[in-house]
């Protein structure tokens, strides 16, 4: 693992840089080329304006491991506020969430009372609800919580990491309730025993594991979303789709907004289902600081135009 993603990470979970480092200005015009504004009508304006080039949204509020009850309760309400926004703009997206926001760490079964609300509303909204994974130590419990959800709704997927090294398995296990995967990369700093550190490791292993989904697509029809910035991946991936005559429309590949997304507007003109991740919210220091981390680059790029004038 690089210095300069090591250095990011640790930052990513720094108490006195997530509350401090936000209240500097060019610190909020940097995180603009990764979400479109703080508030859920921001996103829907973005969302808007991609749905005319045929690439659909994916709503996320930022934020994890509320400590209050109440507060999980209250981003439950947000999510199906959400959904109706959904539905009252004609827009084709879904709603993407963390465990932790909904207090997961507080209590399994009121996390669930919360989520299974978020998912009876976009059911009968014929929409649909992803979970979306945090650090290994979460693994187990999301893992569980996916199977009970999908024991009373079909209508939500699960996002696993590719530089886990228990993924592949974790995909045998779920193949028997027909699951919606989205697989990632995987953005946390985790223990070198629990992840992958190489990118050519974590690369190798993501289209190892992208092509077992595609294939079980084709038999089985599963949901396959392919979710990476690597367009060297994605063709990897198209071609393997190719190879086994999976049509293009039988997956979808999914991007964060603000990164490759001439590339991901490319995909939708080729024919492919498409889809970017839209971040809303005012707890994005984390978040975005993991974005970077992802791709040490970018560290360059949010500086230059830090100070363009």
């Amino acid at each position: 693992m690089s210095i300069v993603r090591n250095i990011l990470l640790w930052s990513s979970k720094n108490p006195w840089l997530i509350n401090n480092v936000p209240k500097y200005s060019f610190v909020r015009r940097a995180v603009k080329r990764f979400m479109p504004g703080e508030t859920i009508e921001d996103a829907i304006a973005a969302a808007s304006a991609l749905q005319e080039e045929e690439i659909s949204s994916i709503f996320t509020q930022l934020g994890e491991n509320v400590n209050d009850l109440s507060e999980a309760k209250k981003v439950a309400e947000h999510f199906i506020d959400v959904l109706q926004k959904i539905e009252d703009n004609k827009l084709n997206a879904v709603v993407s969430l963390k465990l932790t926001q909904i207090g997961l760490d507080l209590s399994f079964e009121d996390a669930l009372e919360n989520f299974k609300s978020i998912a009876a509303k976009a059911a009968k909204l014929n929409n649909d609800v992803w979970i979306d994974m945090e650090e290994h130590s979460y693994t187990d419990a999301t893992i569980k919580f996916f199977r009970e959800v999908k024991k009373d709704y079909s209508n939500v997927g699960i996002c696993l990491q590719a530089y886990l090294y228990r993924t592949e398995k974790d995909i045998a296990d779920l193949l028997p309730v027909s699951p919606a995967i989205r697989l990632v990369k995987g953005a946390y700093r985790e223990p070198n025993d629990i992840a992958m550190e190489k990118k050519s490791d974590v690369d190798n292993n993501y289209l190892k594991l992208a092509k077992l989904l595609l294939k079980e697509s084709k038999k089985s029809g599963i949901r396959v979303v392919i979710a990476t910035h690597d367009a060297g991946l994605v063709k990897k991936v198209g071609a393997y789709a190719d190879e086994i005559s999976l049509p293009k429309e039988n997956f979808e590949v999914q991007m964060l907004y603000g990164i490759m997304n001439n590339e991901l507007r490319r995909l939708a003109k080729d024919g492919y289902k498409t889809g970017i991740l839209i971040s809303y919210g005012s707890a994005w220091f984390p978040w975005y600081i993991r974005r970077l981390a992802e791709r040490p680059a970018n560290v360059w790029f949010v500086l230059k135009n830090i100070f363009r004038r």
